[in-house]
């Protein structure tokens, strides 16, 4: 490393044990950035009380500070304004905006002269209520964001819709995707099982599972073979057999996730389905979709947010978000028997992310030095 390594800390409200997009993005990026020879500490909260408030893995220092409420997702954890005073650092980046920990953090780094980045890490939420929320939590966090370094966005549309939202303009964000493993290629090459369809994501209302679920009776009067794999774990499993059974496909539908250390069983499925489908309310740049569309499987996602930029690349077709299940079962079935050539799709890696926040990262310790 030619110039001195930077002390970095990264505010987030959950982190590992916690799995999630936010989860995997903060613990790619500091991983690699510990090893890359820089001090980096994770400053996050812990609503149970039960987890390590200290400790290091893989290089990164793990700060947790008590929250509040224990259950729930708002969470408050004043701590982080205090941990924040407590040390030096060069950049403080506070990673989403979803809980309390975000203002806190921004307001604790303003305070202190203390240069900050934000990742807004956009997202839907099962609940309708909070879902529409989010759009005042943006306009609310306004004077925040407009006091940040910059403001990292993963996908493009993010920059006009929270650039609105925040009053902040075009040129104080800047573009930088989510990285992605190298997807495990199967030997040979890709051969569809003609009817295997799955649908991607945890298992949470907005994730879409109930509209696959919903259009599968018009998929199967086309392509009767057809069966529906929902590849996903989460609290609306239940809900989701139920409405299986309603729809009277109950023998069609397989739940089922697949843990990351059986991560080649999943792709190896995945390379013989005959579609993929992500019929989310909203992603931001949906790497399921990326992995779906590399290894050749035909990807049908709902037209909004990140989904949607996927499909303009031509790595998907779009449906729209209220398309009538019947719409959606044809399109389902559209691509199934007549399947689109596959398109040549370049994987994002962590390593050109990282290389993209040490320039920003850089760029604000000097921006500090000259004022």
């Amino acid at each position: 490393m030619t110039e001195r390594p930077l002390r970095i800390v990264f505010a987030t409200a959950r982190y590992a044990p916690f799995i999630g997009g936010v989860e995997t993005h903060v613990r790619s990026v500091s991983r690699l950035l510990a090893d890359a020879g820089h001090a980096v500490t994770v400053l996050t909260s812990d609503p149970s009380g039960e987890l390590p408030p200290h400790e290091v893995d893989d290089g990164v220092e793990i700060v947790r500070v008590r929250a509040r409420p224990r259950r729930g997702d708002l969470y408050v954890a004043p701590g982080v304004a205090r941990v924040l005073a407590e040390r030096r650092w060069d950049v403080v980046h506070v990673q989403s905006y979803h809980t309390f920990v975000a203002p806190i953090a921004m307001r604790a780094a303003r305070r202190l002269g203390l240069p900050y980045l934000v990742t807004l890490h956009g997202g839907g939420h099962s609940s309708r209520l909070r879902h529409r929320a989010r759009s005042l939590q943006i306009r609310a966090l306004g004077p925040l964001l407009r006091s940040a370094h910059r403001l990292v966005a993963t996908a493009s549309f993010e920059v006009e819709l929270y650039g609105r939202l925040a009053r902040v303009p075009a040129e104080s964000f800047v573009l930088i995707p989510n990285g992605g493993a190298e997807v495990l290629r199967p030997d040979g090459p890709r051969v569809s099982d003609g009817s295997t369809i799955v649908s991607m994501g945890r298992l949470e209302r907005y994730k879409g599972h109930d509209r696959a679920i919903a259009a599968l009776p018009t998929v199967l009067e086309r392509v009767p073979a057809a069966r529906l794999w929902i590849a996903g774990e989460g609290p609306d499993e239940a809900r989701l057999r139920r409405l299986a059974r309603r729809h009277g496909v109950e023998d069609r539908v397989e739940i089922r996730g697949v843990p990351l250390s059986r991560r080649a069983e999943y792709v190896g499925a995945l390379s013989k389905a005959a579609l993929a489908v992500l019929l989310s309310e909203f992603e931001t740049h949906p790497l399921s979709v990326v992995e779906a569309a590399s290894l050749g499987c035909p990807v049908l996602v709902a037209d909004t947010g990140g989904s949607r930029e996927l499909a303009e690349r031509g790595w998907a077709r779009a449906v729209p978000l209220r398309a009538t299940p019947r719409r959606t079962g044809e399109a389902m079935a559209e691509l199934i028997e007549s399947p689109p050539p596959p398109v040549a799709v370049e994987l994002p890696t962590w390593e050109d992310c990282c290389a993209r926040l040490v320039e920003v990262y850089r760029d604000a310790v000097a921006s500090r030095a000259r004022a």
